[in-house]
């Protein structure tokens, strides 16, 4: 339940905040996703009354979604803040913001040897996109064809975001990462032309990787809404990825991140796309005691701290789960030496009262969720 609290607290924020920006069709998404999570929550309410004030918050987000499509046909002008540009429906001019303004661009440094755990994961994404590149003499005469997409979906804070980054730092390849926000802001552009423009830098790079972080709010399922900027945009990014997929000298890979696969646009899993889709579970065992090794190194820590025990407790906790925990148990000591008192040291007692008041945020019906996706995908 706590994760769908999160859920709802990320997705309501982000469409307010997308909504201040005049940033219409992005707002709509961002906000009947946090309806639906509200919905959610309304169902697990212990009174009526809770029930009945949480389906209210509802209905206030599903208006405030609709009012979007209102506030986008009539045009409609957010208000400019100080220090942000006014929000635009044409073209950035010349010396305006443009595309590459947005594009975060890096040379990531980490590698899969970094990350805990996640083997048979990395090993999908070594065979799909790594050793292509690696062995391109054997590719080819085996006919396997480097690059693609690899979609990457699993409960949130199991370390997909990290994978990707790792996968561009195993090829050495320039990084994009990009979001439905970042794409679909007015004051940089039309949307069609950011992701012209994206595309463009990303093949101007001898090898490099695209990005597309919680992806279903950029490709989610198309509805009947008419002919909004979503409608122009999904495929434009779709047959982007297809001109990548036919051409042999493309040296441009595509990840996507997603929480929630069941919300994407069926299109964007046919052959060319994001075909290969991977499971990114939550940490094992092994990943458990290695993140916890890795979280608390460097801190004070009692001598009769069992490691290996602790991370059988925290079956079920994903990996943001634990270095949340790790963080929280630093905090005590390190307030009571703030306050004044005698530097301590995180005791076995202190962690265990972090785990009593931090519950693993994946749920047994959230897992339970993405292996029927998985099914019925492959079905």
């Amino acid at each position: 339940m706590a994760s769908t609290w999160d859920s709802f607290e990320r997705y309501k924020q982000r469409g307010l905040d997308a909504r201040r920006a005049g940033q219409w069709d992005s707002a709509k998404v961002y906000l009947l996703e946090a309806a639906r999570s509200m919905i959610e929550l309304s169902k697990a309410a212990g009174t009526e009354d809770l029930r009945q004030a949480r389906r209210d918050t509802a209905e206030r987000l599903y208006e405030l979604a609709k009012d979007c499509d209102d506030a986008k046909a009539k045009n409609r002008k957010a208000p400019s803040s100080p220090g942000r540009r006014p929000q635009s429906t044409e073209p950035a001019e010349p010396g305006e913001a443009q595309a590459t303004d947005w594009v975060v661009k890096e040379k990531p440094k980490v590698r899969f040897a970094d990350i805990a755990g996640l083997e048979d994961v990395k090993e999908e994404i070594r065979l799909k996109m790594v050793y292509p590149f690696e062995h391109p003499e054997l590719a080819e005469q085996f006919g396997i064809k480097a690059g693609g997409g690899i979609l990457l979906y699993g409960p949130p804070g199991t370390g997909k975001t990290m994978l990707a980054r790792a996968t561009a730092g195993e090829l050495d390849a320039t990084f994009f990462r990009v979001s439905a926000a970042d794409v679909l802001s007015k004051w940089v552009g039309e949307a069609e032309q950011n992701i012209k423009k994206l595309f463009d830098a990303a093949a101007s790079e001898p090898r490099s990787i695209v990005f597309i972080d919680e992806i279903e709010s950029l490709i989610p399922a198309r509805r009947d809404d008419g002919g909004g900027v979503m409608q122009r945009v999904i495929p434009q990014v779709l047959q982007g990825m297809e001109g990548f997929d036919k051409s042999t000298k493309s040296r441009v890979l595509f990840l996507g991140a997603t929480n929630v696969p069941w919300q994407l646009d069926p299109a964007v899993l046919r052959p060319g796309r994001f075909d290969e889709k991977v499971y990114v579970p939550l940490p094992d065992l092994a990943a458990r005691a290695k993140m916890l090794e890795l979280y608390l190194a460097n801190r004070p820590l009692a001598d009769d701290v069992d490691l290996a025990t602790l991370a059988v407790q925290l079956d079920g906790y994903s990996g943001a789960d634990i270095k949340h925990l790790c963080d929280r148990a630093a905090l005590v000591p390190f307030l009571q030496a703030a306050k004044g008192g005698k530097a301590g040291v995180i005791t076995p007692a202190i962690l265990t009262d972090a785990i009593a008041d931090s519950p693993p945020s994946v749920t047994n019906e959230m897992t339970k969720r993405f292996d029927q996706w998985a099914a019925e995908t492959r079905a």
